[in-house]
């Protein structure tokens, strides 16, 4: 891994942001290139463009203003109930806190939509077509959201380990949908990205909120 060649102590010493932000260009930087390739062997179209704004201008702003809002808060309430909620892991100083938010702002989305979104949509409408989910939602957008349902499963080979919040999943997947629908409607990746950071963002600074209370 590219990201496991350089020390980051200097910068981040508890190790809470600089890793994820060089795996998070790199992995983005590596399935754009295998897009842009793709599409001189073929004709695919991954939705690199601004697509159709309006759809997607409207998209955003009510998922981020209504149902996002909604769904965070009953999210949290659910694992504070079921007693799952995973608190901030890193010290909370300044540092950590800022360094981590803007990794969840400007890379989770970008690199995160480009591999489940763009890539693996497109990619798997290729070989899935029609709808599922009561002809809601394409078999291509139902597939990605399970596999990037999946992503969230941690796995350690030394001794073999897998790790996994039942919720963190599952909410994965749901957003997942949202975002790949909002993919289809707008022709363009740009606005899953959007809505995949602030979703992020808000989670995470819930999070944060809800570990500096728990203190």
């Amino acid at each position: 891994m590219i990201a496991d060649g350089f020390d980051y102590r200097a910068i981040d010493p508890d190790g809470a942001y600089a890793w994820l932000f060089v795996h998070h260009l790199v992995q983005g930087a590596v399935f754009l290139a295998i897009m842009l390739v793709s599409r001189q062997l073929m004709p695919l179209d991954f939705g690199l463009g601004w697509g159709n704004k309006e759809v997607g201008r409207h998209y955003v702003v009510r998922f981020t203003l209504t149902f996002f809002s909604m769904y965070t808060a009953g999210y949290m309430v659910i694992i504070l109930l079921t007693k799952s909620f995973q608190p901030f892991p890193y010290p909370l100083v300044a540092r950590n806190i800022v360094g981590y938010l803007g990794f969840q702002l400007f890379l989770t989305g970008p690199s995160e939509e480009l591999i489940f979104r763009a890539f693996a949509i497109t990619m798997l409408g290729l070989v899935l077509r029609g709808k599922g989910a009561a002809g809601k939602a394409s078999l291509a957008n139902i597939t990605a959201a399970v596999i990037f349902g999946l992503a969230h499963v941690r796995f350690s080979f030394a001794p073999f380990q897998v790790s996994y919040s039942l919720m963190q999943v599952l909410f994965a997947i749901g957003l997942g949908l949202f975002y790949g629908d909002c993919y289809e409607k707008s022709g363009s990746v740009i606005y899953p990205m959007m809505m995949h950071s602030i979703s992020n963002v808000i989670v995470v600074s819930v999070t944060i909120l809800i570990t500096m209370l728990m203190q």
